[in-house]
């Protein structure tokens, strides 16, 4: 019996050593075929594995204000992690310092567990251990993740709590949605590797921010196998804009309050400083019934439209230019009805004879008319023909993605295309993007000097100590003479403040002199047809005896009129910019022969009487106001206080700061960076309706 069993397990051995010796020998056999057999494929596949280069992405250049303020930057974002199963991992820290753990993770973020549900958390997941990792965190900025390392436990060595990060490359912008489709953003390009622009300035300028792509190659060190740089990237160019960040929120606020209280579809706003054609500010509003409010939409500031009656200061300075009109004071035969090809022109702002300064003035298609086809009416063409010299059609390569150039059609000798002449020279029957007239009526500001519109400042290498400086550039040196420039700017100055001015009700402010034109088009219906749908725009420049800005609005399908929607906002941003002190000293306002105004309503007291309403006409909530009668408006009653005292303003940022004070009629002036840290009147305290408030910011 004794002998079997014997026998029994010398046979299990000799099994279990002939499986060995056969596994060994499969061992042996792959190993000579790997070695020799194959050695040549397995070699070429190595080397080809450690010669092979790879594309090293650079490090994509940062957009900033002209300030320095970071608009569009690559940021670090980290999930954080613990990994359970790490060799090292100190069972008896983790137990031993859980409360304290548990207390910092709800002190960092409240909003996600408390201190309790952290622990039972944390607990399950390591009792259980079903996965290996266990995310914290995601989307921590690096300060976030910094902070977050120092907390118990955490602050271990990484073999014996198993805490480590994954970091994400993500292009931000820290002022949100502030002109954010001028700015553009980035994705992935077929054909190409890394992140590229796909909009605004972020496309326009790919080749500069994007930098140099490197090399890199994989090689054999002693002990393991790494990436090695056998080309450094190149980093992109940061990129200093002409963007005023406190400018720019200045813009945005003033277009998105009147587009809400108009009901416009959309609206876009550009500023520009008159003597450099650096872009301040650009905004671009659209309404969305998906969310219930105003987003940034597309850039319609670049995109052409027909501009309806702002077109008529640049048909004026032609006709200066051309000699066609010499005495802005002498009457020109007009009416109200004038027959002209076979078509009707009629003139609801017209009279007997017009001077060409009261035809700007009243906005008299027929006089526009009269005067250019007293010239062109032979050669119609010879009108677009003059516009190319003038340097009308030259793109301006702002920056700014999708940049459209003026549409303005080449016409014959035919009765049509004389009509349509005397459309052009009011401005239908061409496109012209907002951005062009506003560098025409720039041009006017600046005594004929025809700057170019930019929105780049400098581009920096980063650390390189030499700047590459934008210069300014002119399309032309003199578009026009200064003594036309100036004859066009009284001219424009009536539309504001003449008696008839179609603007005068609703632009004048008693602050800042203003100058400028109105024009009103309707759209066009895919069949040709004009729909009772209308674009409303004010173009102008401030203050009017030394300009320093230039603005245009565009507004689509507003409840109002021009004057009422695109030209009140352009006045609510120059008395806003008044009232921080952005002007300067403006001492050469002699408002002594203007109409004396009521502060209730800004309307001249010859006018009819105003319907006062503390009523908003916000679109977002909803509340409707039909108005029907022409002088009857809208306004919030004044008061000279509010009964509630100064607000207490220190913590917040400067931008609700300003917003909170301004609501209250207090005018804001701010020194320093950072958020609201002191306020010149203390909390509590009365005031009065246009008293002045600093505050002191620091970071």
């Amino acid at each position: 019996m004794r002998n079997s069993n014997k026998q029994h397990i010398l046979l299990r051995y000799l099994f279990v050593i002939g499986m060995i010796l056969v596994f060994a020998g499969f061992i042996v056999y792959n190993m000579f075929k790997t070695s020799v057999v194959h050695a040549k494929a397995w070699n070429d596949k190595a080397d080809s594995l450690l010669t092979r280069e790879t594309v090293l992405n650079p490090e994509r250049g940062r957009i900033l204000s002209d300030n320095g303020s970071v608009l569009s930057a690559n940021l670090n974002y980290y999930t954080a992690r613990i990994d359970w199963r790490v060799e090292g991992f100190d069972k008896r820290e983790f137990t031993k310092q859980l409360d304290a753990l548990c207390d910092s993770l709800e002190a960092f973020m409240p909003q996600k567990k408390t201190a309790d549900e952290w622990k039972k958390d944390l607990q399950a997941q390591f009792e259980a251990r079903k996965s290996s990792v266990y995310p914290l965190f995601r989307g921590l900025t690096h300060s976030q993740f910094v902070r977050l390392k120092s907390f118990p436990f955490l602050n271990l060595p990484k073999n014996k709590n198993g805490f480590y990060s994954d970091p994400t490359v993500k292009r931000v912008k820290p002022f949100g949605s502030m002109a954010s489709r001028s700015i553009g953003n980035v994705g992935e390009v077929k054909g190409r590797e890394g992140q590229h622009g796909i909009s605004g300035l972020e496309m326009a300028l790919d080749s500069l921010l994007y930098g140099v792509p490197g090399v890199k190659r994989r090689i054999q060190l002693t002990n393991r196998i790494v990436d090695w740089e056998s080309t450094p990237a190149v980093p992109g160019y940061d990129i200093t804009t002409t963007i005023n960040v406190q400018l720019q929120d200045i813009v945005e606020n003033e277009l998105y309050k009147v587009c809400c209280e108009t009901e416009a579809v959309w609206g876009t706003c550009v500023l520009m400083e008159v003597e450099t054609g650096e872009i301040k500010a650009i905004s671009n509003l659209e309404w969305s019934d998906k969310l219930q409010d105003y987003y940034e939409g597309r850039n319609n500031a670049v995109l052409g439209y027909e501009p309806g009656s702002v077109m008529k200061p640049i048909s004026m300075m032609v006709a200066l230019e051309d000699g066609i009109v010499s005495d802005i004071n002498a009457p020109i035969p007009t009416g109200s009805l004038w027959i002209y090809g076979g078509r009707e022109i009629r003139d609801p702002h017209g009279g007997a004879a017009l001077s060409p300064r009261q035809i700007i003035e009243m906005s008299s298609n027929i006089g526009m008319s009269k005067i250019i086809v007293k010239k062109y009416g032979s050669n119609p063409g010879g009108f677009r023909e003059r516009l190319e010299q003038m340097g009308f059609f030259e793109p301006f390569n702002t920056g700014i993605g999708g940049e459209q150039e003026p549409s303005i059609a080449r016409l014959g000798h035919t009765t049509a295309d004389r009509v349509a002449l005397t459309r052009m020279a009011y401005g239908y029957t061409t496109l012209i993007p907002p951005m062009h007239t506003l560098a025409i009526y720039n041009a006017i500001a600046n005594d004929g000097k025809y700057v170019r519109p930019h929105l780049v400042k400098k581009l920096t290498r980063p650390g390189s100590k030499v700047d590459s400086i934008v210069p300014i550039t002119y399309i032309r040196q003199q578009v026009c003479s200064p003594e036309n420039a100036e004859k066009l700017r009284i001219m424009m100055h009536d539309v504001v403040w003449g008696s008839h001015g179609t603007a005068r009700s609703w632009v004048q402010d008693e602050h800042v002199e203003i100058a400028g034109k109105t024009g009103t088009a309707y759209t066009v219906r895919s069949d040709g047809t004009y729909s009772e749908e209308k674009r409303l725009a004010f173009c102008g420049f401030f203050p009017y005896k030394a300009p320093k800005y230039s603005c245009v609005v565009l507004m689509l399908r507003a409840n109002r009129g021009a004057a009422a929607s695109s030209g009140l906002v352009l006045r609510n941003i120059a008395a806003k910019m008044y009232a921080r002190g952005l002007l300067g000293a403006n001492d050469n306002f002699d408002n002594s022969a203007t109409p004396k105004r009521d502060v209730k309503s800004n309307t001249p007291y010859e006018q009819q009487p105003v319907l006062y309403s503390n009523a908003n006409t916000n679109r977002v909530n909803g509340i409707k106001h039909f108005i029907g009668a022409r002088q009857v408006k809208m306004f919030n009653l004044p008061s000279s206080g509010t009964g509630h005292g100064v607000p207490n303003v220190c913590g917040m940022s400067v931008r609700d700061a300003v917003c909170t004070l301004e609501k209250l009629g207090l005018n804001v002036r701010f020194k320093g960076l950072g958020r609201v840290v002191g306020q010149s009147l203390p909390t509590g305290s009365s005031f009065n309706k246009g008293a002045i408030i600093t505050l002191t910011l620091a970071t």
